[in-house]
C-alpha cells in the first residue's frame, strides 16, 4: 500500500513537471508522457469494465440510431433553432475544423431567421466597431484583428476573425434594406494591465476585481445574451470554449473542506441562461477529448472511452450531429473528471447535443497570424498579457509565438489521446 502510495506521488511530480515546462522540450516532454502512461494502464482497464455494464448501448445500436438520425452538422443546428433561441457550441479552443463550420453556416443561420452570431473572444465595448465592420463597404482585416486584439492580445488565430468576414460576406449579397447579420462580442476588456510581476502567483478577491473590472465573467456574458437576445426576442448561436457552455451540468471542483473533497460550479454562463430561459438554450458539445480524473490536462481521454470514435469509423460520411438526451448516445457512460460527484455519469448529464467531423488523428490547429504581433503593438502585449498572474510574460514576440505554436500543434496537444480499434 505505502509502495503504491509513492509510485503515485511520483507520478504527479512528473506530470507537474511536463506541465511546468511545457513549452520548452518536445522530446524529454515525450519521454516523460510515456513513462506516466505506463502508471494509467489500471485505469484504463477499469474504464473499459464500467463501458462493459449491460445498460450501456452496444456499437451496433449507435451505428443504428445514426443511420435512422442522419443530420450534417449544419442541419442539425438549424433543425434544433426551430424550438431553441440560444445554442450554445462548446468548443475546444483553436480547433480549425469548427471554426470553419462557424463561417460556412452563417448564410444557413441567416435564411433560417437566426441574424447573430454569438463570439467568446470579442468584447462587448467594440460592438459598435464590430457592427461597423461587418456592415461596411468594404472589409477591413486591421479592424478585425483590432477586435481581437483588444480582447486578448493573444488570441492570433485567423479563423476566430474569419467569422466576422463571413458576415460580411454575406451581407454585403443581402438587398440594401435587408436585415443585417450581426457578430455579437459577448465578453469585455480584461484589466491585465493592473496585474503586474508583484501579483505573480497570487490570486486574491483584490487582484480579480482590478483584473475583470466589470465583474464575473460567466454573468457578464450571460447579461449581454439576455439583453441582446433574449429580452428582444431574437436568436443566436453561440461559439464558445466548453467550460462556459453547460447549462444543466455542474462542474465538480476539488475542496477538501466539503464532505466527500468536492463542489460544484453552478455559475457557469450556460447555467445562467438556462435558469432565465430553460426551454430556450441548447448546448452542443464538439467532439473534444476530456480529462481523466486522476491525472487532469496530462493524460486526455476519448469522450465514453472512445464509443463514438469506434462507431464513426463504420461511416465514410463523418460529419454528423445528433441529440444525447433520451437516445443511445446520451446513455454512454463516462469516466472522465466530469463524471467525479455523479455516481452513473452519462454524455445527456453534459449537454443536449453532439457533433462530430472527423477523428482526432486528423485534427488540425488554427492558423497563426504572423502579422498580429508587431514592434510598434509589442509594448501593448507585454502589458495586457493574459493570466499573468499565473504565467510569465514572454520575452520576446519570437518566444511568444512559439508558446502559441504548440498550443496549436494539435499531434502534440492530443499526443496521449488513444483510441480503442
Amino acid at each position: 500500500m505505502k509502495k503504491t502510495a509513492f509510485i503515485q506521488r511520483i507520478v504527479i511530480i512528473l506530470l507537474c513537471a511536463i506541465y511546468t515546462v511545457g513549452h520548452q522540450n518536445a522530446k524529454a516532454q515525450s519521454n516523460m508522457v510515456s513513462t506516466v502512461m505506463g502508471h494509467v494502464k489500471s485505469d484504463q482497464r477499469s474504464r473499459k469494465a464500467s463501458s462493459a455494464s449491460s445498460d450501456v448501448p452496444t456499437p451496433e445500436a449507435l451505428k443504428k440510431y445514426l443511420e435512422q438520425n442522419w443530420r450534417s452538422p449544419e442541419q442539425y443546428i438549424i433543425e434544433k433553432f426551430k424550438t431553441r433561441d440560444v445554442i450554445l457550441l462548446s468548443e475546444e479552443h483553436a480547433i480549425k475544423h469548427n471554426l470553419e463550420l462557424a463561417q460556412q453556416i452563417i448564410p444557413e443561420l441567416y435564411r433560417a431567421g437566426v441574424y447573430n452570431f454569438g463570439v467568446e473572444f470579442g468584447a462587448f465595448e467594440d460592438q459598435a466597431l464590430a457592427d461597423s465592420l461587418v456592415t461596411a463597404p468594404e472589409y477591413n482585416e486591421d479592424i478585425a484583428r483590432r477586435i481581437m486584439f483588444n480582447y486578448n492580445v493573444g488570441w492570433v488565430y485567423q479563423e476566430y476573425r474569419d467569422i466576422y468576414k463571413a458576415a460580411w460576406n454575406l451581407n454585403k449579397s443581402l438587398p440594401a434594406k435587408a436585415k443585417k447579420f450581426r457578430i455579437l462580442n459577448i465578453s469585455y476588456k480584461y484589466n491585465w494591465a493592473g496585474c503586474d510581476d508583484k501579483y505573480f502567483g497570487i490570486r486574491t478577491a483584490e487582484t480579480y476585481n482590478r483584473i475583470f473590472n466589470k465583474g464575473n465573467t460567466e454573468f457578464y456574458r450571460a447579461g449581454v445574451i439576455k439583453s441582446q437576445i433574449l429580452d428582444k426576442h431574437e436568436k443566436v448561436l453561440v461559439l464558445c470554449g466548453f467550460g462556459h457552455a453547460y447549462t444543466r451540468y455542474n462542474t465538480p471542483y476539488y475542496d477538501y473542506r466539503e464532505e466527500h473533497f468536492y463542489r460544484f460550479d453552478s455559475h457557469r454562463m450556460g447555467n445562467i441562461l438556462y435558469r432565465l430561459a430553460p426551454t430556450k438554450v441548447f448546448t452542443i458539445l464538439l467532439h473534444y477529448p476530456f480529462e481523466g480524473k486522476t491525472y487532469g490536462p496530462m493524460i486526455l481521454y476519448p469522450p465514453a472511452g472512445g464509443a463514438i470514435d469506434v462507431v464513426m469509423k463504420k461511416f465514410a460520411d463523418k460529419r454528423v450531429g445528433f441529440d444525447l438526451v433520451k437516445t443511445p448516445f446520451g446513455a454512454l457512460r463516462d469516466t472522465s473528471q466530469y463524471s467525479i460527484g455523479y455516481p452513473d455519469f452519462k454524455l445527456s448529464d453534459m449537454a443536449d447535443g453532439y457533433i462530430y467531423q472527423k477523428p482526432f488523428s486528423e485534427y488540425e490547429g488554427c492558423t497563426i497570424d504572423k502579422n498580429f504581433f508587431t514592434e510598434a503593438n509589442w509594448p501593448e502585449v507585454k502589458r495586457n498579457y493574459p493570466d499573468k498572474d499565473v504565467e510569465r510574460v514572454p520575452e520576446s514576440k519570437e518566444a511568444y509565438l512559439e508558446r502559441i505554436s504548440r498550443y496549436v500543434d494539435l499531434k502534440w496537444r492530443y499526443r496521449t489521446v488513444k483510441v480503442p480499434d
